[in-house]
């Protein structure tokens, strides 16, 4: 059986949600060795039950799992589990990232450097302005546009990133394969060809009710920050906020006249701390620290380097390593390697992340 059929087994067996896999995964390492384990060693392991162990152990539902397979090679889905090098850096931080994304379209590493925009679905032609305004604005700089592709703000988030030949990235609470709303048919196959579709539901999954929730998770963990534009009180944009303020993103909102209830919910997050914005570029000095050096690719050939940086160049990569690694293969001290790298960073050659983790831009 392939990697991908374990994969697969690990996201349909009830009890086992992602941080569950996840601290399976830190102990056998990959989901075939989690299937060939016996009972006594999986119900061993810190948080996992021994309901969940036993669900495990009884697992037979392969003859679904290669159905899965053929739907995923027959419609062209793409699948990243959460040990692949090109599994979306910022989603990774997240306690509770899936461990196996479904994707139509492509993710770049460049996306890391992301917004998402979300709101009413029910929203006001103030909304509409605003939203299509900063997507498009952000978009021309270089952000990834990210949002959840219903209908209102999202949609138009979509539309003014592709608008600015933008990337853009929808998150689906249905699979891939599974259009919602119905009439964002085209809009899916444009932002297909723009970015990508994201979905942690296996193809055939209905848009249900419970799954929206889980879905705005995702739109914060991919994303630097969240911008509501519009949402009322309880709209499920103040959601995706909710797990930005987790997640340790930033969250920005609109402001909106106080008699308007498409503005209460973002009123209220200002109030509650978030950002006001009036302009994309109030969002853009909030997270110029991210973006530094985020310059484009024909403006970095010009800059000549040293001896040293083009030997610490050579050994990173577009996948984040720590700094005592860099310095350990290097064999240079780990204050000059920090030394070099930030001048690196200054000239927009590479990028550091939390955790003094460095790679290339």
């Amino acid at each position: 059986m392939s990697d991908l059929k374990y994969w697969l087994a690990l996201i349909m067996t009830s009890d086992i949600g992602p941080i569950r896999a996840k601290k399976l995964l830190t102990v056998f390492k990959n989901p075939k060795k989690i299937f060939d384990a016996d009972f006594k060693d999986l119900s061993e392991i810190d948080g996992i039950s021994q309901k969940a162990a036993k669900k495990i152990v009884s697992f037979s539902e392969w003859d679904i799992v290669e159905k899965y397979i053929n739907i995923i090679n027959e419609k062209n889905i793409k699948t990243i589990c959460i040990n692949d090098s090109n599994y979306p850096v910022l989603l990774k931080e997240i306690s509770d990232a899936p461990v196996v994304l479904f994707i139509r379209g492509d993710i770049m590493p460049n996306d890391r450097f992301s917004l998402a925009i979300v709101g009413s679905r029910k929203m006001t032609s103030y909304g509409a302005l605003v939203a299509e305004r900063f997507s498009e604005e952000l978009s021309s700089i270089g952000l990834t546009i990210i949002s959840g592709m219903a209908r209102g703000v999202d949609s138009i988030a979509h539309r003014g990133a592709i608008k600015a030949n933008g990337r853009t990235i929808a998150v689906l609470g249905s699979g891939v394969d599974v259009v919602y709303p119905p009439e964002n048919k085209n809009l899916l196959e444009k932002i297909v060809e723009h970015g990508c579709i994201i979905s942690e539901f296996l193809p055939g999954t209905d848009p249900d009710k419970e799954n929206f929730p889980k879905r705005n998770r995702l739109i914060s963990g991919l994303s630097l920050g969240v911008l509501v534009v519009e949402a009322v009180y309880d709209s499920g944009a103040l959601i995706t906020a909710r797990f930005a303020n987790e997640y340790g993103r930033e969250v920005f909102a609109i402001p909106g006249a106080i008699t308007s209830k498409t503005s209460e919910g973002t009123n209220n997050l200002i109030k509650e701390g978030a950002m006001l914005v009036q302009k994309p570029d109030d969002i853009i000095k909030e997270l110029a620290p991210v973006l530094k050096g985020f310059i484009k690719t024909e403006n970095k050939v010009k800059i000549e380097l040293s001896n040293d940086e083009k030997i610490l160049c050579s050994l990173l990569s577009g996948e984040p390593r720590q700094i005592d690694d860099i310095a350990r293969q290097s064999s240079f001290p780990a204050s000059k390697v920090l030394g070099i790298l930030l001048g690196l960073e200054l000239k927009g050659i590479v990028k550091q992340i939390t955790g003094k983790r460095f790679y290339l831009a």
